[in-house]
């Protein structure tokens, strides 16, 4: 605001968060079944943007079979009790990134 007593104007700063890159991939994990799966991911900053988990094509979510942490800009997803249908291939994206294990 710029106030000169009888005259006013007005502005505003718009700032966009950069877009985030993923630093560090995902590592394939071989597990027995009924042990859990680990895989994380490390983003160029924190962000806010939407970060997704996928086995095949379908996205995870947390709940008693999925635990899904984010720590800074670690990203880590745990396959609960893994069985034999688990196997595939795990994703990670944000924005338009994305890690393949």
């Amino acid at each position: 605001v710029c106030d000169t007593g009888d005259q006013q104007t007005t502005a505003a700063v718009f700032v966009k968060e950069s877009a985030a890159t993923i630093v560090e991939t995902l590592k394939d994990v071989t597990s027995c079944e009924g042990e859990d799966a680990v895989f994380e991911c490390r983003l160029s900053q924190e962000t806010a943007q939407d970060a997704q988990w996928f086995l095949g094509d379908v996205p995870l979510q947390s709940n008693e079979m999925n635990e899904i942490r984010v720590e800074g800009t670690r990203h880590t997803l745990i396959l609960r009790k893994v069985t034999l249908e688990d196997c595939g291939p795990i994703s990670f994206k944000v924005g338009q990134h994305t890690s393949v294990a």
